[in-house]
């Protein structure tokens, strides 16, 4: 694991790189989420380096003093890119809240990009009031909620949901709570032509938090977006179906790489 100061805080990333020579991807995970929900996306190392950071109060990393909204965002905007600096990254990789970042990067910061990778995500992600509720109140009945049906999982192994749940409780309820109220407050739904980025809008097909038709959204609207979607999964895609969605990954940045020469 290695750490980069910036901003008055330290923030955590790990880099797998076993002599790939394609762009270096850096990976943003989501609400309640730790670099620890990319682990399968390590094997793809031999094409491309690979960096998975902790957004600031999230695993390895120093917290900030942010509330939620526009403020967390900038925060947590700020981390990924000391991160990519540090590492040379020029694809941004984000699921859900780490998709909003990415998103924010590309339309507000100055940061060179080859690529971008919107995974569980959208330009709006409003979350339910239900939800709002329990994070506010009863953070167990929150994590319940986020692994009912074809939320968080399709249908992965029962250690796949509980590899979730101790990551979430690991967390904590103030900053997973954090960062669902900042998702609810992003929308760049009237800026999207802004992102100059190639993309790719992948999705898990049973994805109810954040739905296709969310990345259709995207794909129609982001000036040069491909779409994918990854069977048998859902929210997680990237953790639930990791060769499907390595093979995403793979095959967009590889088509990439071709059209840069």
């Amino acid at each position: 694991m290695q750490r980069v100061t910036h901003d008055g805080r330290d923030t955590a990333y790990r880099v797998s790189d076993r002599g790939g020579d394609g762009p270096t991807v850096c990976l943003v995970h989501g609400s309640g989420g730790s670099k620890d929900v990319w682990k399968a996306q390590a094997r793809l190392s031999d094409r491309f380096p690979v960096v998975a950071l902790d957004l600031s109060g999230h695993g390895d990393s120093d917290d900030v003093d942010a509330p939620p909204g526009p403020e967390t965002l900038d925060a947590y905007a700020d981390d990924v890119v000391a991160v990519a600096e540090a590492t040379r990254a020029t694809v941004l990789c984000g699921n859900s809240l780490g998709g909003a970042v990415a998103l924010w990067i590309a339309l507000e910061r100055e940061l060179p990009l080859d690529g971008l990778v919107l995974a569980g995500t959208g330009a709006r992600l409003a979350v339910a009031e239900p939800l709002l509720d329990a994070l506010a109140t009863d953070f167990d009945r929150a994590i319940d909620l986020l692994h009912g049906p074809d939320r968080l999982f399709h249908d992965a192994p029962p250690e796949y949901a509980e590899f979730s749940r101790a990551g979430m409780r690991e967390c904590g309820r103030a900053v997973t709570e954090r960062d669902f109220r900042t998702c609810h407050a992003f929308d760049v739904r009237d800026r999207l032509d802004g992102v100059a980025a190639p993309s790719l809008a992948v999705v898990g097909e049973h994805d109810a938090l954040t739905p296709p038709e969310y990345h259709d959204y995207l794909a129609d609207r982001i000036g040069d977006c491909e779409r994918a979607a990854i069977e048998g999964a859902a929210h997680l895609a990237m953790l639930e179906r990791p060769a499907a969605f390595n093979a995403a990954l793979s095959s967009f940045l590889g088509r990439r790489s071709e059209g840069s020469e």
